[in-house]
């Protein structure tokens, strides 16, 4: 029996995660945050499929794709966090739970990332944790899994 697919969609230039801003992302490179992934939702029988674009079309593509092939989403839009209604309306579109994640508290940086366009149509947001956000967001993105539902249900 196949594992079960959670999808992990990273947003602009968290491709650079390691190199970008140090001082606010970190260190650890992108690569290392979906091995953390992979090693959480293994440990629940889960398999992740990674996907990280710079473009907002694509992200909107694995949203819809995920409908038919992942058991939910742990989503960093980015910068798309604070201006895309197609990423909200694609997570809005699906009957998954998706938990999004950021690496910083956004809530403690520039005005103009308090406001998540995305966070209102998921079922979680995790702030501030680092890298370690994104265990977080598996973590509760599998409990939401088990309990059958979406948070706007």
């Amino acid at each position: 029996m196949a594992a079960k697919q959670i999808f992990l969609l990273n947003g602009p230039n968290l491709n650079l995660l390691g190199k970008r801003e140090p001082d606010t992302y970190g260190r650890t490179c992108l690569e290392d945050v979906v091995q953390l992934v992979e090693q959480t939702a293994k440990e629940y029988g889960y398999e992740i499929a990674h996907y990280q674009s710079n473009h907002e079309g694509d992200l909107v593509d694995y949203i819809q794709e995920a409908q038919d092939k992942a058991e939910g989403i742990v989503i960093n839009p980015a910068a798309y966090t604070h201006t895309s209604v197609a990423i909200r309306d694609a997570i809005s579109a699906i009957e998954l739970p998706v938990i999004e994640v950021h690496i910083s508290n956004v809530h403690r940086r520039e005005p103009f990332r308090h406001e998540s366009l995305s966070a209102p149509v998921c079922d979680g947001q995790i702030v501030g944790f680092g890298v370690d956000g994104y265990r977080l967001a598996t973590l509760g993105l599998i409990e939401k899994i088990k309990e059958g539902r979406r948070n706007n249900e």
